[in-house]
């Protein structure tokens, strides 16, 4: 069977990065992680200060912090547990403006468009605008058909998770399902629409045939 997940993710993916390419973002497909991985460690050696967005998929599954440090770079992480809460938000500050931001997202559309929902912002900035380069690292489970399933993913499936992972107090930390809530640790407060590559940005999209992340 898993020569036909191949080939279905591989249809997916190819379709998907005509349409990043069509609407001016760079992008590529890898089967697996470790090619991924060496993506980023071939990106990172011509930069000196890397910033990473809050992600599973990029922090935890592909491990690029531990990448970015053998390679003796400047490390920009908020998610440092060591940080005191200023120290976190001047990283955060700090990551807008780092030489590359690494990150993934919460959904990509299979036209080419780029769907988040953030809670601070500082990831969907970074995302958008400030860095030289961003790579955006994404499982092919995050793969969706329009903007409109995106935002349902997202809400329904990586908001959750997320929230209970960061032991948010919100209803859907609780239930595991959307309750559109007003608590003060909601972290669905801002949404992005990239539609486009930016002008003054330098977006790269990698798209992995694996599950990762939320």
């Amino acid at each position: 069977m898993d020569h036909i997940k191949k080939w279905f993710y591989e249809k997916i993916a190819n379709k998907t990065i005509e349409a990043f390419t069509k609407n001016g973002f760079k992008a590529t497909y890898f089967e697996t992680k470790e090619e991924a991985i060496n993506h980023f460690i071939e990106n990172a050696k011509n930069y000196e200060s890397i910033g990473f967005g809050g992600s599973i998929t990029v922090v935890k599954e592909l491990k690029l912090v531990e990448e970015a440090k053998k390679l003796n770079k400047k490390v920009l992480n908020h998610g440092d547990p060591n940080l005191t809460p200023e120290e976190r938000n001047q990283v955060r500050l700090a990551e807008l403006t780092c030489d590359l931001f690494v990150t993934s997202t919460n959904a990509l559309t299979i036209d080419g468009k780029l769907v988040n929902i953030d809670g601070t912002g500082n990831r969907v900035n970074a995302m958008a605008f400030g860095p030289k380069k961003t790579i955006i690292y994404t499982g092919i489970n995050k793969v969706v058909e329009n903007v409109d399933d995106g935002i349902k993913r997202i809400k329904n499936i990586a908001s959750p998770m997320n929230a209970k992972r960061l032991n948010f107090n919100t209803p859907c930390a609780q239930t595991g399902f959307c309750a559109d809530c007003n608590s003060p640790q909601r972290i669905c407060r801002i949404i992005t629409i990239i539609e486009k590559n930016p002008p003054l940005s330098d977006i790269e999209v990698v798209i992995i045939g694996e599950s990762l992340g939320f």
